[in-house]
């Protein structure tokens, strides 16, 4: 079974119809290992907050998402033990230690980081280490 790590800019397209949500949802019907650091259920989280904080959503709605989404089949790797390579990629390609926690975690296993997050993804695809990016519309 083929896998691949997913962030936080995909997971909540899952839930929320957004631009490339239906790219987002073909990730999950490809039923491959779906891998992801602790730090995604923060993220997702602080997403919908601020997505309540717009009156985009309802406090209810994301309440329910939340529950939903502590249901998905991910594979979740600690945090902890991702930091020394994601501090390094953090410093070698001046991207946030969040962004590299989850590229940390592809290298690790080597296998693709899908990511629906623009700028993340235009700032390394550049760089050799961009191969293991793949845009969440590419995603197969």
């Amino acid at each position: 079974m083929n896998a691949c790590v997913v962030d936080a800019s995909v997971a909540v397209k899952w839930f929320l119809p957004e631009i490339h949500s239906e790219a987002a949802g073909k990730i999950l019907e490809a039923r491959q290992k779906l891998l992801a650091p602790d730090l995604i259920w923060a993220e997702v989280g602080n997403t919908l907050w601020k997505k309540i904080l717009r009156k985009e959503i309802t406090t209810e709605e994301s309440s329910g998402i939340l529950k939903d989404f502590l249901r998905f089949p991910l594979q979740i790797y600690r945090t902890k033990g991702l930091l020394d390579a994601a501090w390094s990629l953090a410093i070698e390609y001046k991207v946030s230690v969040y962004d590299s926690l989850y590229l940390a975690l592809a290298i690790g296993h080597g296998c693709s980081l899908v990511t629906a997050d623009r700028k993340f993804y235009e700032s390394m695809r550049k760089e050799a280490i961009g191969k293991k990016l793949i845009w969440v519309e590419d995603a197969k």
